[in-house]
């Protein structure tokens, strides 16, 4: 079984994630744009390959911030914030294809389109990369009377 992270740190991973790419969107297209979406790029790959209690963001939730706060309320799978990461990644790298081949818009749409993921988390706590694993999970899943959208009765 995973261990339950604590549902305030993929949040504050959201709000520095979405300080990053606003700043990508707002000094693009440039190679300091470029450079600082490749290494958001390299943050979502971490979350999703080792996932996200392995991230420089967690560790310093967990050491500096975490300590001053009040206990938890909730705590939650890690699975759902690691598939985010993975559709992040995904937005980055096609943001980072984008800016290196010159298709600017494609780099500046995609990154928007993270930055507008990153912001649904970071200040409503509404995490959409979670959600649509969550989805996923339901529309895959074979127990049950509801499997991949076909009801017992068909």
């Amino acid at each position: 079984m995973t261990t339950q992270i604590d549902s305030r740190g993929p949040q504050l991973n959201a709000a520095v994630t979405a300080v990053v790419l606003a700043t990508v969107l707002a000094t693009a297209p440039s190679a300091f744009a470029t450079i600082l979406l490749a290494v958001q790029a390299a943050l979502f790959a971490i979350g999703a390959l080792l996932g996200v209690q392995r991230t420089p963001h967690s560790w310093f939730f967990r050491t500096l911030v975490r300590p001053r706060l009040t206990k938890a309320a909730e705590w939650e799978d890690p699975a759902p914030p690691r598939f985010a990461q993975t559709v992040g990644l995904g937005f980055a790298l096609v943001g980072l294809a984008g800016l290196l081949s010159g298709v600017t818009v494609l780099g500046l749409v995609a990154t928007g389109l993270a930055l507008t993921a990153a912001l649904l988390n970071a200040v409503f706590r509404f995490c959409l990369g979670c959600e649509l694993y969550l989805l996923v999970r339901r529309i895959t899943s074979t127990s049950g009377p509801v499997a991949a959208g076909r009801s017992a009765t068909n």
